[in-house]
């Protein structure tokens, strides 16, 4: 693997990425695709850090490099301090400590098996040696489902929505992980339901100080349930920090547009042109730059900015630490205040 300058990472890190690259091939002769492109990204103890991004920006390759399901061409992984391993013994450990939280939990549970068997597979695979009917009770109380006992023989069409996604949950909570990655946990969810399981996420972060990555394209969700955000675009993270800090005051016009969208958004929405580009042909300069609202308004040439940001690339964002953003006009913003 090739080597990565070291960056740092702070004493208080569970799971950080640094200088984190993957690549797949393209097709037909065409250059890999860069799908995460540089990232550096922290999550501390009892911290709840959101990644979100339009889809195809790169968030959920992300999130399988963390969990050790796909390697990285460069950077590395670091659980604990120590850099992860990926031989399959130390990677069935890993995955013990770090489990997964798909979006749709009708397709996570094999609609043969029993809630019971769902949440105790995970205690089978990994060879538990204790009370396998206690732990499983645990988890599902823990989760929500309660008694526990009265779910043991159901089936996954005879439980609503809420509770399937519960039981998904208490899966991943009967190995007693020290991080969870959720990946768009409410998406499939009604309204009503969703702010069971946010809440949910919280008190499992207050009661057992598990942290959580909540892979979602919704800011809305990452205002109510995460400690920090981190804004991914073509690769990269473009806006990083405090959800408060990001989600009041964004910096980047991509963070700006995303929460425009937003129902208690003051002003109107801001249409972004186009798609984002191909991650095998990712532009000069300023990644975002050829749908950037602030470039075609000529504001970014107002500012003297307008051909850095079509030449000039930007640096990757620290894991952590204050609010932080990648972009010359808003860089421009600071100095001229």
């Amino acid at each position: 693997m090739t080597s990565v300058e070291e960056s740092p990472v702070t004493a208080a890190s569970l799971l950080a990425a640094v200088g984190l690259r993957v690549t797949f091939p393209g097709r037909r002769g065409a250059s890999a695709a860069r799908a995460v492109d540089g990232v550096d990204l922290d999550i501390g103890s009892g911290e709840i850090v959101a990644l979100v991004g339009e889809s195809g920006c790169g968030k959920t390759s992300l999130a399988r490099t963390l969990l050790g399901l796909v390697e990285p061409a460069a950077g590395r992984v670091t659980f604990g301090g120590a850099p992860l391993s990926y031989g399959s013994r130390a990677l069935k450990a890993y995955r013990r400590r770090v489990q997964l939280v798909l979006q749709d939990p009708s397709g996570s549970l094999n609609p043969r098996h029993t809630v019971y068997e769902a949440v105790a597979e995970g205690l089978r695979i990994h060879g538990y040696g204790g009370d396998e009917r206690a732990a499983v009770a645990e988890a599902l109380s823990r989760a929500g489902l309660r008694p526990p006992e009265r779910f043991f023989l159901r089936y996954p069409h005879e439980l609503s929505g809420g509770q399937r996604q519960r039981v998904v949950i208490a899966g991943a909570l009967v190995l007693e992980p020290e991080l969870i990655v959720a990946d768009e946990p409410v998406a499939s969810l009604d309204a009503s339901v969703r702010g069971e399981i946010l809440a949910l996420l919280l008190r499992l972060r207050d009661e057992l100080g598990l942290s959580a990555l909540v892979v979602t394209h919704d800011l809305g969700l990452a205002w109510n349930i995460a400690d920090r955000v981190a804004v991914m675009y073509l690769g990269r993270i473009v806006e990083t920090g405090p959800v408060e800090d990001v989600l009041t005051a964004p910096r980047h016009p991509y963070t700006r547009a995303l929460l425009s969208v937003l129902p208690e958004s003051a002003g109107p929405p801001v249409v972004l042109t186009g798609e984002p580009p191909d991650p095998s042909r990712i532009p000069a300069g300023c990644r975002f730059h050829a749908r950037c609202q602030i470039l075609a308004s000529g504001e970014a040439e107002t500012t003297g900015v307008a051909d850095r940001c079509r030449t000039e690339d930007l640096p990757v964002l620290p894991g952590s630490g204050p609010a932080a953003v990648a972009c010359h006009w808003a860089a421009a913003q600071v100095l001229g205040a």
